[in-house]
């Protein structure tokens, strides 16, 4: 039999270095599982990633603070003053042009409804109450536009968590949320 004519006769020498390799495969993998499992977040940090918060007590006027994955979250039962005050504001005039929700596409124009529960709920707010400049966390109902103010560095925002004033770059975050009754809403 010439080189040319060799055929390849699968004999032990072959099943030795498949089993072999694959034993090697499944080694290595089993020493990796170990590192890429405590990668994982734990399960508190699960449980916590969606909270649902009742506002049945909430008036126009009051908020609430919740607790949701280490921050905490503005929500607001808006008057029609405060609404109103949202809706004159023209873009223009804002520092921030972009809505910051996360309900919506990331280039949604930074209008009050846009920044609000939505056309049928537009009296509530629900926003992540961290001051975009360096995480203090905003004090409400004040500043100079009736919404909330970060005394740290005097950021000023207006009643629907646009920047106005100060040093902070971007509005409040709109965090994911639903109404999943009149009385809850649930994040995340």
């Amino acid at each position: 039999m010439s080189a040319t004519e060799d055929t390849h006769d699968p004999n032990r020498r072959d099943f030795l270095y498949i089993a072999t390799g694959m034993a090697g495969v499944v080694g290595a993998a089993s020493v990796a599982w170990p590192f890429i499992d405590q990668m994982r977040p734990d399960a508190s940090t699960l449980a916590l990633s969606t909270i649902e918060v009742d506002i049945s007590s909430l008036e126009p006027g009051m908020s609430l603070t919740a607790k949701w994955r280490g921050k905490p979250v503005f929500i607001r039962n808006r008057t029609q003053a405060e609404i109103d005050a949202a809706k004159a504001v023209k873009l223009e005039e804002l520092k921030d042009p972009l809505a910051r929700n996360a309900n919506l596409a990331s280039d949604a124009p930074a209008t009050d409804e846009e920044r609000s529960a939505g056309k049928e709920r537009e009296n509530w707010l629900v926003m992540i109450g961290v001051c975009t400049h360096l995480g203090c966390i905003p004090l409400g109902q004040q500043g100079d536009f009736g919404g909330w103010f970060c005394p740290c560095h005097g950021s000023h925002y207006d009643t629907a968590g646009r920047i106005r004033k100060g040093p902070a770059p971007e509005n409040m975050a709109v965090p994911v949320f639903e109404f999943i009754s009149d009385t809850k809403i649930r994040i995340g």
